[in-house]
Order: structure tokens, then sequence, then C-alpha cells
């Protein structure tokens, strides 16, 4: 064989290897079993099975590869893919985001669903993309009740002084600030032990976080609040996703979208059927009259109309037409 055909072997050789596998990471604070846990797995399986295995997801959950503020900031390094981050943290870059949290804003997770997948979603996409993230699906948190260690919240005044660990996102801040309570912001992954120990008095979140993360272990009374809508948006960094084929970044939305559904499906199954297995457990409910509430978090809307004013009126007038 000459010196040429040597060589042209090993071209078609080389050629005909399969491509390297490229691999990534997803982080997310839940705990396992969380929807925002199970969407994630299922995300990762998805992008394996779209790519026929070129390309892999490496899921850590429970804060494994850093909590959320941590992977935000690696995620515009480039160095972490993928984030079911939280919609506080990412606020803290994407200050747009944060509204979706304004007081008693939505009713339902179909309205806040509604609105996530319209203009005011599309608008938030790009505030976030202009940060370095692509948003590449609105996963749901649900809706956030009160949980603490005294007594029944019935009334603004039942929450007084009292410390409520909260995410490091303003608005959440204003709310409770608004409500008289202390509020007190800590990462998600340090709150089971912030609860045990008394640091704080209680917490904020969704059914299936208190329930996932066994804060009813440590907390015997959740007050049904509603005060404010959570979501889940799930993200890559714009730095990574760049460097992809066109085809490899429609896989990614696309298994992003079928996992999203997944998501979604859990945090509404979940927050019908929560409330008769934390009762089992031993923990006290209580209706709130959100009148009182609505009225004492009215300077939360005049505050941040002052900075963003025809957004708040966009997202508040397309949270109404939702929930007609």
């Amino acid at each position: 064989m000459t010196l040429r055909q040597i060589l042209a072997a090993t071209v078609f050789a080389f050629c005909a290897l399969p491509a390297a596998a490229q691999n990534f990471q997803l982080s997310h604070n839940a705990a396992a079993g969380n929807p925002k846990d199970a969407a994630s797995l299922k995300f990762a399986e998805l992008v394996a099975e779209k790519s026929g295995g070129r390309l892999k997801v490496d899921v850590g959950g429970a804060a494994q590869f850093g909590d959320d503020a941590e992977t935000i900031t690696n995620m515009r390094l480039g160095t972490i893919a993928f984030s079911a981050n939280s919609q506080g943290t990412t606020s803290a870059v994407v200050p747009e985001m944060a509204l979706l949290g304004l007081p008693f804003l939505f009713q339902s997770l179909d309205q806040a669903e509604a609105v996530m997948d319209g203009p005011v979603g599309d608008r938030l996409e790009a505030a976030a993309e202009a940060q370095g993230l692509v948003v590449l699906g609105w996963w749901n948190n649900g809706i956030r009740q009160v949980s603490n260690s005294k007594g029944p919240i019935t009334t603004p005044a039942d929450l007084a002084g009292m410390k409520i660990r909260t995410p490091p996102d303003p608005i959440t801040i204003d709310i409770f600030t608004a409500l008289g309570a202390s509020p007190t912001p800590m990462a998600f992954s340090e709150l089971y032990i912030a609860l045990q120990q008394g640091v704080v008095d209680g917490q904020e979140n969704p059914l299936i976080n208190i329930h996932s993360s066994k804060l009813h272990e440590v907390q015997p009374y959740i007050s049904l609040t509603n005060h404010k809508y959570e979501a889940t948006p799930f993200l890559a960094s714009k730095m990574i996703m760049d460097t992809l084929s066109p085809e490899d970044q429609q896989i990614i939305r696309d298994a992003a979208h079928e996992a999203g559904e997944l998501n979604r499906q859990m945090v509404a199954d979940q927050t019908e059927s929560l409330r008769d297995e934390l009762e089992a457990f031993g923990t006290r409910f209580n209706e709130v009259d959100p009148a009182p509430f609505v009225e004492a978090t009215q300077p939360v809307y005049d505050k941040w109309r002052e900075q963003y004013p025809d957004l708040v009126d966009e997202i508040v007038a397309a949270a109404q037409a939702a929930g007609q």
C-alpha cells in the first residue's frame, strides 16, 4: 500500500468514528422527587434520546453544583450549561423577572402559565438573554403559603416581628416588610436547619417544596395565604448555547418543552393532593381572608411601578385577562 493510500485510509477511519459525546451540567436546589427534580431528570433523558447519545446532561440536584446564585454566575461564565433556577434568584441579574411575584397577582397556576406563555414571557426572555441567560421554558414552582412554628397566621398582625425566611428576592422581601414581618433572606439549602434551630420562625413556599424538603417536620402550622406565585425559569447559558449547532439547540429546546409539561402537571397534581398528606402527618392548616393582606401589600405595587411603570401595568393587565 502506498503512503497516499495509507493516509487516505487513516483519514477515512478517523472520519468514520462516532463524534465524542458532549457533556453538560444541570443544577437545581430541590430535593429528590420534587417536580423540579423530576423534570430536570426527564430533560436529561430526552436530550440523550433525541441526540442519539451525543449530548449528555448530568443533573446535580439539592445544590450539588452550587446554590442558585452560584449557578447563575457560572452559567453567565459558561461553566454550567443549564439550571432549573428560581424566579427570585434570577431576578438579581434580570430584575424584571421579579415582577411575576407581585403580591396576589395570580389566583391559579393556569392564569400564571397563560401570562408567561404570552407577550410578557417574551419580554422577560429578551431581558434574560441580554444578561447571558436563555429561558428555555417557564416551569412552575407554585403559589406560595406561609408556614411557621408559632401559630396560625390569620391577619397581617400575626406576622408582626416574626422572622420569616425568604429567598433573595426583592419583591418577596417587600411583601413581608409590608406585612410587618422581619424577612430574612437565605439560601434554600440552609432552610431546614435554620427552622430546626429556630434561627427563623417561619418561611414561605409552595406545598410541593414544603413537602419534598420535609419542612413540615419542623413547621407545625401552614397558613394558606396564597400571597404570591413563583416560576421556575429553566435556563441555559447563552455562551454555551451559542456554541451548539442549530440542530442541537432545537433538540435542547424540544426537550425543555416536554420536560416542562411534566413539571407543570406534577405541580398541579401535587398542589391538589398534598394538603391531605400533610394533615395526616399532623400539620395544622388554616384558611386566610386575603382582603387585609391585599390592602397591606398595595405599597409594593406603588414601589415597583416607579421603576417599571409600563411592565407592571402590562403584567397586571395580562393577569386580569387570563383570570377572566
